[in-house]
């Protein structure tokens, strides 16, 4: 069976994106991904190459002032050098974000790494889930509790640290990880049958 190479490409001011980061990895990992988790804020240049030999890239980052954090959107600047050479193109690409309020904006950033993922050629895989929590049999620890469509949202009280992540918005960014590699999978077998 083939393995597909998936890298999250995150920044985490707080911890709480590092809890889905690593939530992320582990439902690509249980869908038969080789994974790597990559702090784009300490990116080195083997990382870089572990990016360009990928199959997915998961974009990862909190919330600020209605947009992904600065450290970021410098590490989304900075991939302009693949833009000029198509290195991405055609990879899976997916995100996942938290912030503070139940909105909290975190569809502008969806939609800023999707644009980013649509720049460099790649495919965006969504979440593929309905929306949770919304009907009086519903429950704040249903999957995708937050009714985003694109990508996996969470929220965390602005008082509470990474420890406090809701128990659905990690079961939601391991879904997000089991979908992604589950269609890089498809697609990287397909290629190959293609090819053969």
């Amino acid at each position: 069976m083939i393995t597909p190479v998936v890298s999250i490409a995150y920044h985490s001011g707080y911890g709480h994106t590092t809890v889905l980061a690593e939530a992320v990895r582990t439902g690509a990992v249980e869908a038969g991904a080789d994974v790597h988790l990559i702090r784009v804020d300490e990116i080195t240049d083997e990382e870089w190459e572990q990016l360009d030999a990928s199959d997915a890239i998961v974009f990862g980052s909190p919330t600020y002032m209605g947009t992904a954090s600065g450290a970021f959107h410098k590490f989304a600047e900075t991939t302009s050098k693949r833009w000029f050479d198509h290195s991405w193109k055609d990879k899976f690409a997916a995100g996942f974000s938290n912030s503070g309020a139940m909105s909290g904006d975190k569809l502008h950033t969806l939609q800023y790494f999707s644009i980013l993922a649509a720049q460099h050629g790649m495919t965006w895989v969504n979440l593929g889930l309905k929306p949770g929590w919304n009907s009086s049999t519903a429950s704040e620890s249903d999957l995708n509790r937050l009714g985003i469509y694109l990508g996996a949202g969470a929220q965390t009280d602005t008082d509470q640290g990474p420890d406090e992540v809701r128990k659905a918005d990690i079961a939601t960014a391991e879904h997000l990880g089991r979908r992604i590699a589950e269609q890089a999978r498809i697609y990287t077998a397909g290629r190959a049958a293609v090819e053969a």
